[in-house]
């Protein structure tokens, strides 16, 4: 029996598909020119797995494939990016959008092509926490550098405005503000970092140690030792020893995992004292200007929920998460906590009059 004719609903919807599989691998083959070895072909192999979906809808499409249409916008935004900047941000795009697959509800896409979808989010979680990793340090101290310098010195020249001082006094209180806290920020930073590295460096195995492998009683095997108190069990220690018995060209490093990236402390504390003065200086910028009382603080609450809308989104992309939601929450935060102490002023000039 031959089969049924498909609608005009189910050709323009299977084209859509068709389109954004085509754009999908067109991303990820944009993705893996910007990369090198493992991560290069397993890019590749993901964009090679779109192209078998394609086949699937030009086979159910037959002659009424047409000329190609483009994808969704979403998926062109995320291949401009791609092309041009191939970081962690575009990967987390991607992997928001392999788990906004439609396969799983659509008896046209096979349960194989669910399934694609599926692993595929995972395989790009993967690769986007490996970037993540990379950045971790540095990016955590100028994202919530700006966030807590926008925050804290938003809030810091309301309080003080509400009280009814000149505009002089609330620049001068906003710029003490602005350099203390940036400067307590980089400390922070710095000794926060400094500090995680040397724990780190502490339960690390010394180097060296590698080249007694050779020496080592096989029978007694002192090296199930160190990895029992590594956290593996009895068994799972006299495996892995007897493989490094079995090789003893292996480095040190094989001795453990490998420990998590933290970066320099110096770069973060830079980071930190650059965008906490950067994120400091935004409510300051309407008093500098001349503005004073309402329109001053009209402005600066402006200013400061842009920043605030722009900062949430950015942390909610590269965490995987919904970036509105993220940015509304950040705005959320950043408001209460400004208007808490807006009232604390107010009620401050009520107590001094």
């Amino acid at each position: 029996m031959a089969p049924a004719e498909p609608t005009s609903a189910e050709v323009k919807l299977w084209r859509k598909y068709l389109a954004n599989e085509r754009a999908e691998a067109a991303v990820y083959r944009d993705l893996a020119s910007r990369r090198e070895g493992e991560e290069k072909k397993i890019l590749l192999a993901l964009a090679e797995a779109e192209r078998r979906h394609e086949q699937h809808w030009l086979s159910l499409l037959g002659d009424q494939a047409g000329e190609p249409i483009p994808g969704q916008l979403r998926t062109r935004i995320l291949g401009w990016f791609a092309r041009r900047f191939g970081s962690v941000f575009v990967l987390a795009l991607a992997q928001r959008a392999e788990a906004r697959s439609p396969y799983e509800t659509d008896t046209s896409a096979t349960p194989a092509m669910a399934a694609d979808e599926r692993i595929h989010e995972e395989v790009i979680r993967g690769l986007a926490a490996q970037g993540r990793a990379r950045i971790s340090g540095t990016f955590r101290a100028a994202v919530f550098g700006a966030n807590d310098g926008l925050v804290s010195n938003f809030a810091l020249v309301l309080g003080i405005g509400a009280t009814g001082v000149s505009n002089q006094f609330v620049i001068l209180t906003g710029l003490a503000g602005l350099l203390a806290g940036a400067l307590s920020m980089a400390a922070g930073e710095f000794v926060s970092v400094s500090s995680q590295r040397e724990l780190l460096e502490a339960s690390a195995p010394q180097r060296g140690r590698g080249s007694t492998l050779a020496d080592l009683d096989v029978n007694s095997n002192e090296l199930a030792l160190v990895y029992r108190a590594r956290g593996m069990t009895e068994e799972e220690a006299r495996e892995r020893a007897a493989s490094m018995l079995g090789d003893f060209s292996k480095d040190d490093a094989d001795l453990v995992d490998e420990h998590e990236e933290v970066g320099s402390a110096r770069s973060a504390a830079l980071s930190s004292f650059v965008f906490f003065a950067i994120g400091a200086a935004i409510p300051l910028l309407p008093h500098l200007f001349g503005a004073e009382g309402l329109v001053a603080t009209i402005v600066s609450a402006a200013l400061v929920g842009v920043i605030l809308l722009i900062t949430g989104a950015i942390v909610g992309l590269v965490s995987g998460a919904s970036p509105w939601r993220r940015a509304l929450r950040q705005l959320a935060i950043g408001y209460g906590a400004a208007a808490v102490t807006y009232l604390l002023g107010s009620l401050v000039a009520v107590w001094l009059d």
